[in-house]
């Protein structure tokens, strides 16, 4: 480690080497990200305080920090790496939030909704900045300056799925819903994994990883998809993408099962984007065979997500299951619910 990292003796590392009983991943990860954040005499702290009050999973971080112990990463660019992917996914949260005009966030008001959008907007842009400026430790620590490329490939894509989504023009096709669906969910579960391969120069699992998660990130927003129409998403409003026309596998689902007539009926109710009919459309959905036939396509992603987890190595593979275990218990949740 090079002199400017022998110098960063912080108080987080200080607090990683000193707990007794040492605290968990995801609370260290959280407390180094707090640490970061702006203090009170500066802009933003107040909104960055209340956003990360509730951290939320931390799927990613349990997902890089499980490939760190398990391959034997340096624990200081780990752990920077993992706050990374973690602040980035909350940049796109806090952005998206405002976007899709949801007022909730983790069972509290939105950074929008309580600070107003100037401020929410702000503090994505500053959290993209502090994503990078941690990656970049991470990379010096390590002496793996392609994480930083990583990082701005998947946040690439990341933005690139946001933006299709609002340029969607009620072309209710899969394909491109297959598109807005991956580029949205996959880029941030696959960049934790992938930049603790590269840490351990493990080139060759980049390509079949990014493989997997698109299919896992696929089913996921499936499932996001059956929990926005069972409403046990946390939105405010049960349906809310069929409300505001956005693209969800359940309202594609309801179209495949419908007749000629009936689906150019649906169409030119969609295509208006009014909300007369609403509550009547909802019903219908909800009382079709759309959430069965939307659960089966997203078991068949995770089908296709397992074959490719069968080319990985046994400890890539390892450090996968257990998120492939939590992503495959949200399917099934969502699915029993939208049974229900």
């Amino acid at each position: 480690m090079n002199e400017l990292w022998a110098s960063r003796n912080t108080a987080f590392e200080k607090t990683i080497s000193a707990s007794t009983p040492r605290p968990s991943d995801t609370d260290i990860i959280h407390n180094l990200i707090l640490s970061r954040l702006p203090t009170l005499d500066q802009p933003l702290a107040k909104a960055a305080a209340h956003h990360f009050n509730n951290p939320g999973k931390m799927l990613r971080t349990t997902m890089a920090m499980r490939g760190a112990h398990v391959l034997n990463v340096s624990l200081p660019a780990a752990t920077r790496w993992a706050a990374a992917v973690e602040v980035l996914h909350n940049a796109s949260l806090i952005h998206d939030d405002i976007c899709d005009g949801d007022k909730q966030r983790r069972g509290h008001q939105a950074v929008w909704t309580k600070f107003g959008r100037n401020v929410a907007l702000t503090l994505g842009d500053w959290l993209i900045a502090l994503s990078f400026e941690l990656a970049a430790e991470a990379a010096e620590i390590t002496n793996t300056p392609r994480l930083l490329r990583i990082l701005a490939k998947h946040m690439s894509r990341t933005t690139a799925g946001e933006a299709m989504e609002f340029e969607w023009n009620g072309n209710l096709s899969w394909d491109a819903y297959l598109t807005i669906a991956a580029d949205k969910t996959a880029p941030l579960l696959t960049a934790p994994i992938q930049g603790i391969a590269v840490m351990i120069g493990d080139y060759q699992a980049e390509a079949i990883i990014s493989r997997y998660f698109r299919d896992l990130g696929e089913a996921y927003q499936i499932a996001n998809d059956i929990s926005n129409y069972n409403g046990s998403d946390g939105a405010k409003l049960i349906a809310g993408d069929l409300a505001r026309r956005a693209p969800n596998a359940v309202t594609l689902s309801f179209i495949d099962g419908l007749t000629k007539d009936e689906k150019a009926r649906f169409n030119d109710w969609y295509h208006s984007g009014g909300t007369d009919d609403l509550v009547s459309w909802q019903a219908h959905i909800l009382n079709s065979d759309a959430m069965k036939a939307a659960s089966n396509r997203m078991f068949a992603t995770l089908d296709r997500a397992t074959h490719h987890a069968s080319d990985l190595s046994a400890e890539i593979s390892e450090v996968v299951t257990p998120v492939h275990g939590l992503i495959m218990r949200a399917c099934a949740t969502a699915s029993k619910n939208g049974a229900a």
